[in-house]
């Protein structure tokens, strides 16, 4: 189970780099991971990745790049480097930590279909006119590494939609850039007023793979990290600001945890169609818990009210599942926040739930399904007491 969740603050915008300088300023054990993958997809001559401390607008950073080699590294964007067959052919063939390549291949890929989407072609015919260069691919090839050594849930802040035009190789286009913009389709912007390309392809591509919603869980803040892109930006910090929460200290520490809470009502469906309705909304990844409730609509009609408690990262999701799985036509949701007492589960035959109370107490509860086979209520009574009394 993942214990540890990332929030990103779009103070300044998204880049690859700000990202993967952001990650390692907050967890600076991963330094020396993050720098060997994405030696290990250069090529001789394309540069040193290296990381240098900084400042934006007055604020400590790290900033992430190349160093000589300059930033095309001697390259011809002509002769297929900059292809998605050919950019993956060097990942895949790159000696890198393990679980880099898989995310940095799905970050690429990404790229690739929003690109392809874009220009009417096929995935493998791609070429990416804008980040064809090699600390573009570096920088895909790091976030990767991070991602894999990470293991973490991920939340963004709206983002900056910035303004004006940026250059492509197809001419001035508007921010943010079509690549961009496709990206990044359901999450949230605002408009601070600073003109420029604040978010990039790479930095879309990123979250797209990464971030699966905007909440935050509760937790214990572990650490910070900000990283800065190469642009000063008029009355803001140009910066990327990571906190790493753990997430497991939320129940432990009663700090709570927010949770979504998401309602219906149903008045045309048969008990057999809510029993199978309920069955599968519950078991969707993301749903903590599902109840059902008889309730009285008006003139008497009977109904049935759905809640459901669902990890907001996961709400979008299970709504569009509620609006298939059931005959509902409209829903409720809000955000709550909830205290979760530590618990652990043991036992082979008969599984325990024991629970830690506050003052040092535990409480115990078998787990119902295993004392099914058992034959006679006084049977399943009798075992369920030697359960829960057990060690």
């Amino acid at each position: 189970m993942t214990l540890r969740h990332i929030h990103l603050d779009a103070v300044g915008g998204i880049a690859g780099d700000m990202f993967v300088a952001a990650l390692v300023d907050a967890v600076p054990a991963l330094r020396d991971r993050v720098l060997d993958d994405a030696a290990a997809v250069l090529p001789s001559g394309a540069g040193t990745p290296v990381f240098s401390a900084g400042a934006s607008a007055g604020i400590s950073v790290l900033r992430f790049g190349l160093e000589s080699g300059g930033r095309d590294g001697g390259h011809d964007h002509h002769d297929g480097t900059g292809s998605y067959r050919h950019m993956v052919g060097l990942i895949r063939e790159a000696r890198l930590s393990e679980g880099t390549a898989g995310h940095a291949v799905a970050i690429l890929t990404l790229l690739a279909e929003a690109e392809a989407a874009i220009h009417g072609v096929p995935v493998e015919q791609v070429h990416f006119h804008e980040i064809g260069d090699w600390d573009s691919l570096m920088d895909v090839v790091a976030a990767g590494s991070l991602a894999a050594a990470l293991e973490s849930t991920w939340s963004v802040s709206d983002l900056p939609l910035g303004g004006g035009r940026v250059r492509t190789a197809h001419g001035l286009l508007p921010v943010p850039a079509p690549a961009t913009a496709r990206l990044l389709e359901g999450f949230h912007w605002r408009d601070d007023g600073v003109s420029g390309e604040r978010v990039t392809p790479t930095g879309a591509a990123i979250l797209r793979h990464l971030v699966n919603g905007p909440g935050r869980p509760g937790g214990r803040l572990e650490a910070t990290g900000s990283g800065a892109g190469t642009r000063e930006l008029p009355g803001t910090p140009n910066i990327l600001r990571a906190l790493v929460f753990d997430t497991a200290a939320a129940g432990a520490r009663d700090v709570g945890q927010e949770v979504a809470v998401l309602s219906f009502d149903v008045d045309d469906m048969t008990g057999e169609e809510i029993g199978v309705a309920a069955d599968r909304l519950r078991a969707l990844d993301g749903v903590l818990d599902l109840a059902l409730a008889p309730l009285a609509g008006k003139k008497g009609r009977p109904l049935t009210g759905f809640r459901l408690l669902v990890r907001p990262d996961a709400l979008a999701s299970i709504r569009e599942r509620c609006l298939v799985e059931t005959s509902t036509i409209g829903l409720r949701w809000r955000t709550e926040r909830r205290t979760v007492l530590p618990r652990a589960s043991s036992g082979e035959m008969v599984r325990v739930k024991r629970v830690e109370r506050p003052g040092g107490g535990t409480t115990a509860k078998a787990e119902s399904d295993d004392l099914a086979g058992i034959d006679g209520l006084a049977a399943r009574r009798a075992r369920k007491a030697e359960a829960e009394t057990g060690p």
